[in-house]
């Protein structure tokens, strides 16, 4: 994976569009940290089951006990996960999820 800073991405006029979280293994172990589980639920519990076309996550494993799995959120995603309480390890911003990322929740990355 690569991250890039914020001013390479201004030279470039690349948005970034994604969030990339880290959780640790701790943080795994309670499946309410995971958005495939527990967002849905979030969403229908408020009463905020339209934004689930708004909502893109992607997932992979991670390398190290720190990093156990990432997560690819677009800002919409990110908000709600805030909202319900979770406060994500943020590691850095991308404009796409890694390609070797499959999709956790929500709808796919489009342009």
């Amino acid at each position: 994976m690569t991250l890039v800073s914020v001013e390479q991405v201004d030279n470039w006029n690349v948005a970034l569009n994604y969030s990339v979280v880290a959780q640790s293994v701790e943080e795994m172990r309670d499946t309410g940290n995971s958005p495939s589980v527990s967002m849905w639920e979030y969403l229908q519990a408020t009463g905020q089951e339209d934004l689930l076309g708004t909502i893109s996550i992607y997932g992979e494993s991670g390398k190290t006990r720190e990093q156990a799995r990432t997560y690819y959120m677009n800002s919409e995603a990110l908000r709600i996960w805030q909202a319900m309480g979770k406060a994500p390890t943020i590691v850095g911003e991308m404009h796409r999820p890694a390609r070797t990322a499959a999709i956790v929740f929500g709808v796919p990355y489009s342009q």
